[in-house]
């Protein structure tokens, strides 16, 4: 069971420490929302990777249905991918809106539920994050049982949810020194690299195809 354990910290802390478009979004979110943003999207990615986990660990056939498809799902993630991107640099208006009293406003549970949705979205749709847990749950499958992977896997997710959390307190500890025009800046920047990595999410498919 150790073995599992510790498996299961270096699976975690590699997902932790990877560059993905989810760790600058989930900054920008941080940073334009507050904490109530930055958690709204974590958690559309949370709940994004326990179903690609589970299906991974108990509905390899589908799973692997799924790759089988992965050009398809390689065009749709990219072009939502550059889509969002290219509406936080052109279309996306920052602002910090005030109550009567000049507090910020409330972030509604509708605001809640479009950046969750974008979260589990923007995780869902990318190849990378389906092959690298069905690559995982397929090569672990082979020397573990379940009750092994059940804890490799729990502990690689509770450690990516610790950083994610990290993240999100992080920015949102930022949020108050930054002024409008910053966040803008920023809001351009994230999109360009949601724009870069939707363009090289096509590119580096097309070279794994061919």
């Amino acid at each position: 069971m150790m073995e599992a354990v510790l498996k299961g910290l270096a699976l975690g802390f590699a997902l932790a420490l990877s560059v993905g478009p989810i760790i600058f979004t989930i900054i920008k979110q941080s940073l334009n929302n507050g904490h109530k943003g930055g958690f709204s999207f974590v958690a559309g990615v949370w709940v994004s990777d326990i179903v690609l986990v589970v299906l991974s660990n108990t509905l390899t056939v589908f799973v692997s249905a799924l790759t089988e498809h992965s050009t398809i799902i390689a065009y749709c993630g990219s072009a939502f991918l550059i889509a969002l991107g290219f509406y936080f640099v052109f279309f996306k208006k920052v602002s910090l809106a005030r109550d009567p009293e000049g507090n910020e406003s409330r972030f509604r549970k509708r605001d809640m539920a479009k950046v969750f949705a974008s979260g589990f979205l923007i995780n869902t749709l990318n190849p990378s994050v389906i092959l690298f847990w069905l690559g995982n749950a397929t090569f672990l499958a082979a020397n573990h049982t379940l009750q092994e992977r059940i804890v490799i896997f729990s502990i690689c997710l509770l450690i990516n949810m610790a950083a994610d959390v990290l993240k999100v307190m992080m920015a949102g500890r930022l949020r108050s020194k930054l002024n409008l025009h910053t966040l803008s800046v920023i809001n351009k920047i994230s999109g360009t690299i949601l724009i870069v990595f939707g363009v090289a999410l096509i590119f580096f498919h097309k070279q794994v195809v061919h």
